[in-house]
């Protein structure tokens, strides 16, 4: 074989392979690119939930806000306490149960995400509000405000690490979008 002949072969060769490289290259990065758009979509679906979540905690910390300072207001005034306002606590009251019900749904949610220390603390804010509703009731009169306040901080510290990992998450997810 003379040598114009190999370097013939040998330019063909590198030719081809190089080109089969080049394509091995771009079918990878068509590959890599719509493995991440795939992705995306469900990453976003996990952060509208989480936001979801979000609001559902907020609803209940607003109503049970209410349903707080209406109670101690009820201890507070005793007897002379106004029947308009027992009335409004009742309402108060029934949002509270439902939007206790969102709250479970919101559990479901964070379970169904495989969040299960989220929906331990999320189910610990819960229980939280149910001893301070068992606690704190109207007219009661044997409990001292240091005592409720006590009760109310214990909530309020349970709501403050559910939403600490919870943010936690949420800016994790944020990062990887």
């Amino acid at each position: 074989m003379d040598s114009q002949t190999f370097i013939q072969l040998t330019d063909t060769s590198l030719k081809i392979g190089l080109g089969a490289l080049i394509a091995a290259l771009v079918a990878w990065l068509i590959l890599w690119r719509s493995a991440n758009q795939n992705s995306g979509p469900r990453e976003n679906r996990r952060l509208q939930i989480l936001e979801e979540v979000s609001g559902q905690v907020g609803t209940v910390t607003h109503i049970f806000a209410k349903y707080s300072s209406l109670v101690v207001e009820s201890i507070q005034f005793g007897d002379r306490w106004p029947t308009a306002r027992r009335q409004e606590l009742d309402i108060v009251n029934t949002e509270l149960v439902n939007e206790f019900r969102k709250l479970a749904d919101a559990e479901a949610k964070l379970l169904m995400l495989g969040e299960k220390n989220l929906e331990r603390s999320l189910r610990l804010y819960g229980a939280k509000i149910a001893v301070f509703r068992k606690q704190v009731y109207v007219c009661r009169k044997d409990i001292s405000h240091e005592q409720i306040t006590t009760l109310k901080m214990g909530v309020n510290q349970v709501r403050e690490a559910f939403y600490d990992m919870l943010s936690r998450k949420y800016d994790r997810l944020l990062a990887t979008n």
